[in-house]
């Protein structure tokens, strides 16, 4: 397994070990040993599998409190541009964006801390994504940016855009409240 960190401090790419041959392929895409022997303990709660179609965009979501998820994200089939947006007030990369596109091909993960919102496009024809969380679900902690605010400015790599009605009634992101704090560490 290979790690890779980005301009964002905690969210990391995750590149796990890849077999294949005439018979198909195999890799572990969670190997809770591994991932403590690089420094990342994680306590997953949750697992969430979305299927979705070209140009839908998800998010950008996060949950608040005891709640904030940590996510560990991957495709199953299809090819998507996954995004993070840290939302740590006080942080050198506050309102700051990392993309990458995860597919069945580079079989990247990427790991989304608390602390950062969270969101996808889908760029194939359909796509099944997968994340696990560290956190339940919880409506009441449940907030949402605007996946299209021009303090953001993400290109989402999209056309002719599909998105939910609840998506679309999000806040800007000059609105959050001060839910997470940087602690440099």
């Amino acid at each position: 397994m290979k790690i890779e960190t980005t301009e964002l401090e905690g969210v990391l790419v995750i590149i796990p070990d890849f077999f294949s041959d005439e018979r198909g392929y195999f890799f572990e895409s969670y190997n809770r040993k591994k991932f403590e022997d690089h420094g990342l303990n994680m306590n997953f709660v949750q697992d969430n599998i979305s299927k979705s179609g070209k140009g839908t965009i998800r998010g950008l979501h996060y949950q608040t409190g005891e709640n904030a998820q940590g996510k560990l994200c991957q495709v199953i089939s299809g090819s998507v541009l996954d995004v993070a947006v840290d939302i740590r007030f006080g942080s050198p990369s506050f309102g700051k964006h990392f993309a990458v596109e995860l597919n069945m091909e580079n079989h990247r993960q990427v790991w989304i801390p608390p602390g950062f919102a969270h969101g996808f496009s889908v760029l194939s024809d359909e796509a099944v994504f997968l994340y696990k969380c560290t956190a339940l679900y919880s409506k009441a902690d449940e907030r949402s940016i605007f996946y299209k605010d021009s303090d953001l400015n993400i290109d989402w790599k999209v056309k002719n855009e599909i998105v939910s009605e609840k998506d679309m009634l999000s806040i800007k992101f000059s609105d959050i409240e001060k839910d997470f704090v940087y602690n440099p560490g």
